[in-house]
């Protein structure tokens, strides 16, 4: 095989690469946007973030209590109480924009206190 033959083969071994990676960006695409569509409106119902808020605090007062009884700190718990009475007062507010920013904003008020309260297991003057 001579020196020019070889760059040609490898130009469309290159070619040939990136056509494949046009068809697979081609196809994820099409199934991406079939599956938004499809799944935007189950996304989008009320019973999906009720579902949501139902885990959340079933969750959040699992981790924020065992933690308490751990820590003995009362801080974390009483932050993300907030933070989950936000997330649920947020479901009576209007679907205009307001109602996602006040469950952003609840959300980021119980990660804190899901942080605080990993912190809490290891603060010095902790119950151990």
């Amino acid at each position: 095989m001579n020196q020019t033959h070889a760059s040609t083969h490898t130009w469309d071994r290159l070619a040939i690469g990136l056509s494949g990676l046009c068809l697979v960006h081609c196809v994820a695409t099409t199934i991406f946007l079939a599956a938004m569509s499809a799944f935007g409106g189950l996304l989008g119902s009320h019973w999906v973030h009720e579902v949501g808020l139902t885990l959340a605090m079933t969750l959040g007062a699992f981790a924020l209590g065992r933690g308490m009884l751990d820590h003995g700190f009362m801080m974390p718990s009483a932050v993300g109480g907030l933070g989950l009475g936000v997330m649920a007062g947020s479901l009576t507010l209007p679907h205009d924009g307001t109602e996602a920013a006040a469950t952003m904003l609840g959300v980021l008020i119980l990660a804190l206190g899901h942080d605080l309260n990993r912190r809490g297991t290891s603060h010095p003057f902790g119950r151990r």
